[in-house]
């Protein structure tokens, strides 16, 4: 129940301000997963990560959510290692 009230708050956030995440560099988004020009990522309650991409022109902006993902998968799947 805290995930979902996490992820419908960050949603509000992101209608109102489509750039409220972090960016992620371009160089670090998994293109074989993905076909975006952009990533940007929230951080949801207990360590899970939302991420969406912005597409859009001068007049509309729309944002997709393309994944959310807990703690393990997200650095799994950007590369991340354990020190």
């Amino acid at each position: 129940m805290q995930l979902l009230r996490s992820i419908k708050q960050k949603r509000d956030l992101i209608k109102a301000n489509p750039f409220y995440g972090d960016c992620i560099a371009k160089k670090k988004i998994p293109n074989m997963h993905y076909n975006v020009q952009n990533l940007w990522r929230v951080e949801l309650t207990g360590y899970w990560r939302m991420l969406y991409t912005i597409k859009g022109d001068e007049v509309q902006i729309i944002c997709f959510v393309l994944d959310i993902l807990n703690h393990n998968k997200y650095n799994k799947f950007f590369g991340y290692r354990k020190k």
